[in-house]
C-alpha cells in the first residue's frame, strides 16, 4: 500500500468562514415529523448541530457557505447534502484531520466540497480505530480485534481536494456506492477502498487527477467495482495491493473496467511515501483481479505493473481487452524475491511492449503456470509539490435537484455493474470536469 506521512505542516490556511464557526455543535431546531429537512443555517446553525439533531430518514440540507467543523454522522439513514456543489465548502484549515466522517449505515453524502483536511475529506467507516484518527495516526486496524464493517452509504457528487491523505476513504465498510465525485491533492489517493471482503462497492464515474495515486484499492475484494472512471494526471494512476497494515489478507477479487487511465506523471503532485511515478495501473501482491476494457495510456514507466509483496504472491489475475498506447512498456511483470505468483495472463489486448518479451503469447488466458519476471529502467521521479499547493478544482457538475429532491433512499446493496455491458472508454471520458488534458 502507497501510505505518505507529513513530517510537519507548516502552512495555516485561515480563511474567514460565513454559516460556521469553530465552535460544538450549538443549538438549533428540528421541524416535527418525520423524513423532515433541516436546513442549515434557519434550522441549526452548523453541519454539526444539524446532524446531531436529524433522526433516521432526515435530510440535511446546507445553504452555500465555508464551513470550518469537522461533520460526525452517527445516525443511520441520514441525507447530508449541499444546495450547491461549489458553494458548500467544508474546509478544516489544516486544524482536523476529517471533513466528514460517516459512521452509520444508509447515510449519503452528496454535493459539497470538502478541503484542507490533514487526512481525509471524507471518511466512511465502521472501524472505531479509523474514526478516532488523530493527527499523525492513519486509524489502521492492526490489532486482533474483529473487523467491524459499516454496512451501506452513498458519496454522490463530491468535491475532495487538498486533503493530507485520502480524498475520499471507505475503510472497512459495505455495499455502498460512490460516484460521480472528484478528488485532487491528495497527498496518499483520491479515492481509496480497504479492508472489504466481500466489498460490493461501485466506484463509478468519477475523476481523480493531481494526487499522488488515483485509485488505490487495499485488502479489498469481492464485488468490487471500479467502472467508467477517469485517472489521469496523477502520479499513479490505480494500485491494487495486499498490506499488512490492514485486516483480510489477501486482497482479491476486483474489477477494474472501462476506466481511462492516462498521463499518470504529473510533476505538480504530491509525492507519496513509495515514490511511485509514472505508472497506469499496479497490482502489489493483488490475486484474482479482472482488469478489463481499459484505455491505458502515455505512461513513461508503465501502462500495467504486476508485482508480489515480500511474502504474499500476486495469483490469478487477469488482463484482457485492454487498449494500451504509447507507455514505455505497456505490461510488466516484475518479482524482484523469491515470492512471485502463478495463473496471471493476457488476452485481446492492443498492446506494443512486455517485460519479459511475448506475454501475450506466452502467457495467455488461462494460465497456471509460474509467471515469469523481468526488469527494466524506470524513470526518476521529480519531487512532488505540497498537497496545499496543488491546483483548484474546476467546478464540478451539480447533483440534479439538489435543493428539491427529498432524502436519498440509499440501498441496502447497491446494484452491480454487469462487465460485459461496459465498452472501452473514449479519451474524452468525464473531460469536462478535468483540469488535466489528454491528447
Amino acid at each position: 500500500m502507497l501510505r505518505s506521512r507529513l513530517a510537519a505542516i507548516a502552512v495555516a490556511l485561515l480563511l474567514p468562514g460565513c454559516g460556521a464557526g469553530d465552535d460544538g455543535p450549538g443549538e438549533g431546531r428540528r421541524p416535527e415529523g418525520s423524513g423532515v429537512t433541516i436546513r442549515v443555517p434557519a434550522d441549526a446553525p452548523t453541519i454539526s448541530a444539524a446532524v446531531s439533531l436529524a433522526q433516521p430518514g432526515d435530510l440535511v440540507l446546507v445553504a452555500p457557505g465555508v464551513y470550518h467543523e469537522s461533520v460526525k454522522v452517527g445516525t443511520d439513514r441520514v441525507t447530508l447534502r449541499g444546495e450547491s456543489r461549489d458553494g458548500v465548502v467544508i474546509d478544516g484549515r489544516l486544524r482536523q484531520p476529517n471533513g466528514i466522517v460517516v459512521t452509520a449505515s444508509g447515510v449519503a453524502v452528496e454535493n459539497l466540497t470538502v478541503r484542507n483536511n490533514t487526512h481525509n475529506g471524507v471518511l466512511v467507516t465502521g472501524s472505531a480505530r479509523a474514526a478516532a484518527g488523530t493527527p499523525g495516526d492513519g486509524g489502521y486496524d492492526t490489532g486482533d480485534e474483529p473487523v467491524t464493517f459499516l454496512k451501506s452509504f452513498l458519496v454522490s457528487h463530491v468535491t475532495a481536494t487538498r486533503n493530507g491523505l485520502y480524498g475520499i476513504y471507505a475503510f472497512s465498510a459495505q455495499d455502498g456506492v460512490i460516484e460521480h465525485s472528484y478528488a485532487s491533492g491528495s497527498a496518499d489517493s483520491g479515492i481509496y477502498v480497504g479492508q472489504c471482503k466481500p466489498c460490493r462497492i461501485v466506484v463509478r464515474d468519477n475523476i481523480a487527477e493531481l494526487n499522488a495515486v488515483g485509485y488505490e484499492g487495499t485488502n479489498a475484494g469481492g464485488d468490487l467495482y471500479v467502472v467508467g472512471n477517469r485517472f489521469v494526471g496523477n502520479r499513479v494512476g490505480l494500485t491494487i495491493s495486499s498490506d499488512h497494515q490492514e485486516k483480510l489478507l489477501p486482497q482479491e477479487g476486483a474489477h477494474v473496467v472501462g476506466n481511462l487511465i492516462a498521463a499518470n506523471q504529473q510533476e505538480a503532485t504530491p509525492e507519496q511515501a513509495d515514490g511511485g511515478w509514472g505508472l497506469g495501473v499496479g497490482i502489489d501482491g493483488g490475486n484474482d483481479n479482472r482488469v478489463v476494457r481499459n484505455r491505458i495510456d502515455g505512461h513513461v514507466n508503465a501502462g500495467l505493473v504486476i508485482t508480489a509483496t515480500s511474502d504474499i504472491p500476486a495469483d490469478g489475475n487477469q488482463v484482457l481487452e485492454n487498449a494500451f498506447t504509447a507507455n514505455a512498456v505497456d505490461v510488466g511483470w516484475t518479482f524482484p524475491t523469491a515470492t512471485r505468483g502463478t495463473g496471471n495472463c493476457l488476452r485481446g489486448n492492443e498492446l506494443a511492449t512486455t517485460v519479459p518479451e511475448a506475454l501475450a503469447t506466452t502467457a495467455p488466458c488461462p494460465a497456471a503456470d509460474r509467471s515469469p519476471s523481468g526488469t527494466w529502467t524506470s524513470p526518476k521521479p521529480p519531487r512532488g509539490i505540497p498537497f496545499t499547493e496543488v491546483a483548484a478544482p474546476a467546478p464540478q457538475p451539480q447533483l440534479p435537484n439538489a435543493t428539491t429532491a427529498g432524502p436519498t433512499a440509499v440501498p441496502v446493496v447497491p446494484e452491480l455493474p454487469d462487465v460485459a455491458t461496459i465498452a472501452l472508454p473514449a479519451v474524452s471520458l468525464l473531460a469536462d470536469g478535468a483540469l488535466v488534458r489528454t491528447p
